[in-house]
């Protein structure tokens, strides 16, 4: 590989592939390695990855693991949440929304190690390069990005694994073969892609769920609760203040109890090509529900509308990695403009995968019962304006039916 740098920062899970990663930029591009694992939430113990990385003989202050649960809510989940993102109608960009965090950290650890280039393990044919690569130049234009998958010579999973025996990188036994399906986690949702799912007319199997129990096996029982919300954000659940990444895990423990979350979709990704995939977003399903409801009544119909209309432009920026462009960050001052009055309360029952809206207030209500009830509204609205209204509104439909 030309150019090579002499101390790199590597996104590092611990696994075996971000192992066989590591070991690789040390023997074959002689790099001087930092490793920084990240706790979004996946659920997963991320200490080992710090006995791993000494094992592969790193200092200590070249290990870098830090728990970004509640900047991961607070300052990304939380400001796509505002927009009720949903890319191509049903993903909640649980993935997506990870990745320029660890993006940003890998840049701002690279700047305080003085290293000069950061790596991934994300594959050649994913969204992930994608958005780990244009969040670290958004950040940093000088940084050297390395992604191994698209520069070493390897072939097969034969390859790494014989790589990882000749390294002594510990192979665990249920590695020796292929993994049944890929696995992406973190507080936000789980994706699993790859392998039994590759067929999209074939049902996923039940082992594939981890983050839910299925609708049918929910109980048959109603869980009531309530969500706050101030300015955009939830911040209760009955009653009780949370913080941002308390709030989601407790709204995940809801979900996961009741079937809710779960979709089976086939996507496009940004490469050019389509891929299955089996989301859980359990808390952030409930999430969406709730802040739609208490947008309801909050929200002016114009900017509502107008927020609509911009959502699949957000969510699309989102997914195809460019959370730290101008564009991006455009659409979220209005969009948080929009959230000033979006306060209140919102009632929800779960039950059996299914999220029931049953009430909503707010001291910012726009609701008005007096405008449209159908008993006496005491001269709130005179009907008869509606007459010239429509006659306004059909004008030119009367005229382009004259013409025809």
């Amino acid at each position: 590989m030309p150019d090579a740098p002499k101390k790199v920062v590597l996104a590092y899970s611990g696994g075996l592939d971000t192992s066989i990663i590591l070991k690789w930029l040390q023997t074959e591009l002689g790099c001087e390695v930092v490793t920084f694992t990240a706790d979004l939430g996946q659920g997963e113990e991320v200490e080992p990855a710090r006995k791993k990385a000494e094992l592969m003989g790193l200092a200590p202050e070249n290990i870098y693991i830090e728990d970004l649960r509640e900047e991961f809510v607070r300052d990304f989940v939380f400001p796509m949440f505002r927009a009720n993102a949903v890319y191509e109608g049903q993903y909640l960009l649980g993935t997506s929304i990870a990745r320029p965090l660890i993006s940003k950290r890998l840049v701002e650890i690279a700047a305080e190690t003085g290293a000069d280039a950061i790596a991934h393990g994300a594959t050649g044919k994913g969204n992930d390069q994608v958005r780990f690569e244009l969040s670290a130049y958004a950040l940093n234009p000088n940084i050297k990005v390395i992604a191994p998958w698209r520069h070493w010579n390897f072939k097969s999973r034969t390859d790494l694994l014989n790589f990882a025996e000749q390294n002594q990188i510990p192979v665990p036994k249920d590695k020796k073969g292929e993994a049944p399906f890929s696995v992406d986690a973190n507080l936000l949702h789980s994706s699993s892609e790859g392998k039994v799912l590759e067929d999209p007319n074939v049902e996923a199997p039940d082992y594939v769920y981890q983050r839910t129990i299925s609708p049918m096996d929910a109980p048959d029982k109603v869980t009531e609760i309530e969500i706050g919300f101030e300015r955009g954000d939830a911040v209760s659940i009955n009653g009780k203040p949370l913080s941002p990444a308390t709030l989601l895990t407790q709204l995940n423990q809801l979900a996961h109890d009741n079937g809710i979350g779960r979709i089976d979709i086939v996507e496009n990704r940004f490469v050019g090509m389509k891929s299955r995939g089996v989301y859980e977003t359990p808390g952030g399903t409930i999430l969406l529900a709730a802040h739609r409801a208490i947008e309801s009544i909050t929200l002016d119909r114009g900017a509502g509308h107008l927020k609509d209309e911009m959502m699949p432009r957000y969510a699309e920026l989102i997914y195809n990695g460019f959370w730290f462009a101008p564009e991006r960050e455009m659409l979220q001052a209005a969009i948080d403009k929009s959230q000033e009055h979006v306060s209140g309360t919102v009632r929800l029952k779960l039950y059996k995968g299914n999220v029931i809206v049953v009430g909503r207030a707010s001291p910012n209500s726009l609701y008005s019962e007096a405008h449209v009830t159908f008993e006496d509204d005491a001269g709130a609205y005179d009907q008869k304006d509606a007459e010239g209204f429509i006659r306004l509104n059909a004008l030119r439909l009367r005229l382009l039916g004259q013409r025809k």
